[in-house]
């Protein structure tokens, strides 16, 4: 089984970006996704400089994905979109547009987990139109991820989220701007200064959710470490972990060690799966 490291979903400065994918390039992953997909405002890395951050890990041996937004809200955004769909790597498409772009141009390309697919006649769409690999729906059940791997296209990869904050909804409105009173259009890149986002906590000060901008999060992470056997037995071809401001690189190390039995599973005690067992997702079911 491989690993993936998903796109960033925090807004970190840039040399700290950079210093980290110099550090991903000696990981023990597989596969990399690169790119903006929460906020076409996040700007400290532009399309020249993921592709140059691609290229760096292409020559590490990984392969690379490039990442798209997840709402197109702008005629900027689809601008930026046509120009992800030109180069030369692997698209994940995160919404329908980018569907559409990758399919007029016969391009292959990646079905991410926003596109939910929760049904196998979308799944055999998706491989018509192009889709090499699609991602499960971070909220789906093990049972759904069954039933989409029986009817799923031949040849077709299935990756499946296995540890990190879980990317619950999207929103038009930026919340983190919204706390300190700001518009969207104004909102001084707020975000930046929360590198793992920003918890949101009930009146009885327990933690609830992560504010990621226009991205709603668990404040849990989501962990499938335990589960690891389960999705090798399901068929699942790669797991993808989330980065992390900090502890990537020994958390892709210790997947990398239950993968090939050398370590048992560490899921800690405030981890959450409930989702994949069909229960309340803040929910922790030992396997």
């Amino acid at each position: 089984m491989k690993i993936s490291l998903g796109p960033p979903l925090y807004y970190w400065p840039r040399q700290q970006m950079l210093d980290f994918y110099a550090e991903v390039a000696a990981m023990p992953v597989d596969v990399v996704y690169v790119g903006e997909t929460v906020c076409s405002r996040r700007h400290e890395l532009r399309l020249e400089d993921w592709l140059d951050v691609a290229a760096k890990l292409r020559d590490a041996g990984k392969e690379v994905v490039l990442s798209t937004l997840t709402l197109i809200e702008s005629e900027s955004d689809l601008k930026a979109l046509r120009r992800a769909a030109t180069t030369e790597f692997l698209i994940e498409a995160n919404e329908m547009g980018a569907v559409r772009l990758c399919a007029d141009a016969k391009r292959k390309f990646v079905a991410g987990p926003t596109l939910n697919v929760f049904g196998p006649e979308t799944l055999r769409l998706l491989g018509d139109m192009g889709a090499t690999r699609w991602v499960l729906p971070p909220e789906a059940t093990r049972e759904m991820l069954a039933g989409l791997q029986a009817g799923r296209p031949a040849g077709m990869e299935t990756e499946v989220f296995a540890h990190g904050r879980l990317p619950l909804a999207y929103s038009a409105r930026c919340f983190t701007a919204r706390r300190f009173n700001l518009q969207k259009d104004s909102c001084e890149f707020k975000c930046i200064d929360y590198p793992a986002g920003m918890d949101l906590k009930t009146r009885e000060g327990e933690a609830f959710l992560t504010i990621n901008g226009v991205q709603t999060q668990s404040a849990k992470n989501y962990n499938l470490q335990g589960e690891l056997p389960q999705l090798v037995a399901d068929g699942v071809d790669i797991v993808r972990i989330s980065p992390e401001h900090a502890g990537t690189r020994a958390l892709v190390e210790q997947f990398r060690a239950v993968l090939d039995g050398a370590a048992a599973p560490a899921v800690a005690s405030d981890d959450c799966n409930g989702f994949w067992y069909g229960k309340p997702g803040l929910e922790l079911i030992r396997a």
